[in-house]
C-alpha cells in the first residue's frame, strides 16, 4: 500500500496551517465564533479539536443531531467531544423534521437515498439556524478524500463556510487526530455516514479508505494512468481505479458552484 503518512513536521505544519485558517476565516466574516455538527466521527472531531484551539472553547458551539437510524454510539461519541473540549453544545432530533418532509411527500419514503440526504439537509439547515442567530461561520467537516470521490450531500454536509480539514485525505485525519490528542477509539472507529440503517462508508464507496486514498493521491491528483496506478496499489485493479476515476469526474458539479449560461 502506498504510505501517505505524514512526518511529524508535516503534521505539525497542518496543525498550525489549519488553526490559523480557521482563525482567519472567521475573522474575515466579521465574527469570533463557529458552529459545527458533531457526529462522533473522527472528521468532525478532528475538525472540533482544531476549532477549540484556534478561536478557544468558548467560541466553538457543537451541535449533535441525531436522527432515526443513528447509531447510539455515534451520539454518545459526539457529546463525549462536547464535553471533553469544554464547547457549549445542543442535541437536535432531526427525525421530526425530516418525517414532515415525508408527509408532504410520501412517495419518498423507504427511499434510503433519498431520505438519507435530506437528513443531512435538515443537519444543514439547523447549523445555519444556530449560525445566523448567534452570529457565527459554520464549518465542514469534510475530508479530502470523500470530496474528490463525491462523498458527500449537495447542500447537505457540503453547505458550510469552509473546509478545515479538506485538505488531507482519511488516512492522513486520523493521524493527524491522534497527533493533536483525539482518543485511538475515536481515531480508529469505523467510518459511517449515519444516512440509513447499518450503513458504513466503506461498504457503500465498495473499497477501503486506505486504497482509495492511495488511487486518489497516484491517478485522481498525481500522474500515473489506471494501468500504473494498479501495479503500485496492492488488491487494487485497473478496473478499481477506472471507477473512482468515473466518480471523480461524475461528482464534478458538487465541488463547483452552480454554473449559468455565459453571457450573450
Amino acid at each position: 500500500m502506498i504510505d501517505l503518512e505524514l512526518s511529524t513536521e508535516e503534521l505539525d505544519a497542518h496543525r498550525d496551517h489549519i488553526v490559523s485558517f480557521i482563525r482567519e476565516t472567521v475573522a474575515d466574516a466579521g465574527t469570533d465564533s463557529a458552529v459545527l455538527g458533531l457526529s462522533g466521527g473522527i472528521d468532525s472531531t478532528l475538525t472540533a479539536y482544531l476549532a477549540v484551539e484556534a478561536l478557544g472553547t468558548e467560541n466553538v458551539h457543537g451541535l449533535v443531531m441525531p436522527g432515526a437510524v443513528s447509531r447510539e454510539d455515534n451520539m454518545s461519541d459526539a457529546e463525549w467531544v462536547a464535553s471533553d473540549l469544554e464547547i457549549t453544545y445542543d442535541v437536535f432530533e432531526i427525525n421530526p423534521i425530516v418525517d414532515t418532509f415525508l408527509d408532504a411527500y410520501s412517495e419518498a419514503e423507504g427511499d434510503h437515498m433519498a431520505v438519507g440526504n435530506a437528513r443531512a439537509r435538515t443537519r444543514a439547515v439547523m447549523n445555519y439556524l444556530v449560525a445566523n442567530h448567534e452570529g457565527s461561520v459554520v464549518l465542514g467537516t469534510g475530508n479530502r478524500t470523500e470530496a474528490l470521490v463525491g462523498y458527500f450531500t449537495k447542500y447537505g454536509d457540503g453547505a458550510v463556510d469552509c473546509h478545515p480539514i479538506g485538505n488531507l485525505y482519511k488516512q492522513q485525519v486520523r493521524q493527524l487526530a491522534v497527533h493533536v490528542g483525539v482518543p485511538d477509539r475515536l481515531a480508529e472507529k469505523e467510518a459511517t455516514a449515519g444516512l440509513w440503517a447499518g450503513q458504513t462508508d466503506e461498504e457503500e464507496l465498495g473499497i477501503d479508505y486506505d486504497t482509495l486514498d492511495a488511487i486518489l493521491a497516484l491517478h485522481v491528483d498525481g500522474p500515473l494512468s489506471a494501468s500504473a496506478t494498479a501495479r503500485q496499489v496492492d488488491g487494487a485493479s485497473a478496473e478499481d481505479v477506472r471507477r473512482i476515476d468515473e466518480m471523480y469526474r461524475l461528482s464534478e458539479h458538487k465541488r463547483a458552484v452552480p454554473q449559468s449560461p455565459e453571457s450573450l
